[in-house]
C-alpha cells in the first residue's frame, strides 16, 4: 500500500475543503482500503468522518432521513426502515456478511467502486482505473458485466444491492460542498452511464460529501427484493430487481422497479412502471415489460445468459407481487 497521510475532520466544512484538495474521505473504509491494498487507488491523504454529525436515522416530514454515517446493519434493523421500507432492509441483508454491515455506511456504500476484474488488477487495461488505456472486459471474461447502457469505453456494472432498493423507492442523496451549499440528488440520477467517461462513477463534485439519504412517504403495496447470484451469500449480483407494487382489486394500482447486476448503474426504465400501472397483471404484460426492460440489450460473449435471466427474474417477482400464478 502506498503511504498516505491520515487526518480527522472537525467539522463538515472541513471535511469538504479537504476533499475539493483531493482528499478521499473514508468512514468503514470497506471498499476504498480494498482498492489501496491493491494499488487501484492511491490516495495522497485521507480524511476520517466518523466524528461528525452524519448519523442517525429520522423523520423528515412524511418520509425518513437516513444520515450518511449510519451503518448498514442499523439501517437494516430500524423498526421504521422495515416496516415501511422493507425492500430496503431486504436489499440490505442480502449483501456481504454481518462484519462487513456493521462497518459499510449508507454514503460509502452509494459511492462503491465496480468489482469488475480487469478494474481490480492493476496490470490489465482499464478505463475505468486510467482513462484511455482500453477496456479489457469487452473483449476477455465478462460474465458479472453490464448488458444495459455500457459503451465501447467500458461494460463494468455497478455491485450494489442498498442502492437499487432505494432507486425502486424514489429515494434522494444529500449533498453538501466546501462553501455551505447544499442540494438534493435523485438516486436514479446520482450514478452515471459510463459513456466516454467511464471513470467517473456519479455525480458527485471535487469537494461534495455525502450527507444523507432521504426517502418519501411510504409507498404500501407488496415491496420484493429478488437476488440471483452465484451462491447463497456474500455474492455480489448477476441480477437484481427491487420492486413496489400496490394493487387495487385485481388492478396494478402503481408499480416502481429497479434493477441491478445489468448496468453500471441502478437501472430504473419509468417506461416499465407506467406500463403496468393501471394493468390487469397476466404473463402477457410481464413479456411486454421484459421487452421494454431488454430494448438494447447487448451480451459480450461470457454475460449472455444474463438478458434471459433479467426476463424470468422480472416476470417471476412480478408474479408474486401480483398474485398471479405461473
Amino acid at each position: 500500500m502506498k503511504p498516505f497521510e491520515y487526518v480527522r475532520a472537525d467539522g463538515l466544512t472541513r471535511a469538504a475543503q479537504l476533499a475539493r484538495a483531493g482528499a478521499r474521505p473514508i468512514a468503514g473504509g470497506t471498499n476504498l482500503l480494498d482498492l489501496m491494498k491493491l494499488q487501484v487507488e492511491t490516495p495522497d491523504r485521507l480524511v476520517d468522518v466518523n466524528r461528525l454529525p452524519l448519523g442517525g436515522i429520522e423523520a423528515d416530514g412524511d418520509g425518513l432521513r437516513i444520515g450518511a454515517l449510519v451503518s448498514n446493519s442499523a439501517c437494516a434493523a430500524d423498526e421504521r426502515v422495515r416496516r415501511d421500507y422493507p425492500v430496503l432492509a431486504r436489499a440490505i441483508l442480502s449483501a456481504a456478511t454481518f462484519q462487513l454491515r456493521n462497518k459499510a455506511t449508507t454514503a460509502g456504500n452509494l459511492c462503491q467502486r465496480t468489482r469488475c476484474y480487469y478494474f481490480y488488477n492493476a496490470d490489465m487495461p482499464c478505463n475505468k482505473r486510467e482513462p484511455g488505456s482500453g477496456c479489457s472486459a469487452i473483449d476477455g471474461y465478462n460474465r458479472i458485466h453490464a448488458v444495459l447502457g455500457a459503451s465501447d469505453q467500458c461494460i463494468a456494472t455497478y455491485p450494489g444491492d442498498m442502492a437499487v432498493a432505494l432507486c425502486a423507492l424514489d429515494a434522494t442523496v444529500q449533498i453538501a460542498d466546501p462553501d455551505g451549499g447544499r442540494r438534493e440528488v435523485a438516486v436514479r440520477a446520482f450514478h452515471r452511464l459510463p459513456g466516454d467517461r467511464p471513470e467517473k462513477d456519479n455525480v458527485l463534485e471535487p469537494g461534495e460529501v455525502i450527507t444523507g439519504v432521504r426517502l418519501p412517504a411510504p409507498a404500501g403495496g407488496k415491496q420484493l427484493y429478488r437476488k440471483v447470484r452465484d451462491r447463497s451469500s456474500y455474492a455480489f449480483a448477476l441480477v437484481s430487481i427491487a420492486a413496489l407494487v400496490r394493487m387495487e382489486g385485481g388492478t396494478i394500482a402503481s408499480a416502481s422497479l429497479a434493477f441491478g447486476g445489468l448496468a453500471h448503474k441502478p437501472w430504473h426504465d419509468e417506461r416499465i412502471d407506467q406500463l403496468l400501472a393501471g394493468k390487469e397483471p397476466s404473463d402477457a404484460l410481464f413479456d411486454r415489460a421484459a421487452d421494454l426492460l431488454l430494448e438494447g440489450a447487448r451480451g459480450y460473449g461470457s454475460n449472455d445468459f444474463k438478458i434471459p435471466m433479467a426476463r424470468r427474474t422480472l416476470k417471476a417477482v412480478l408474479r408474486e407481487a401480483t398474485g398471479v400464478s405461473a
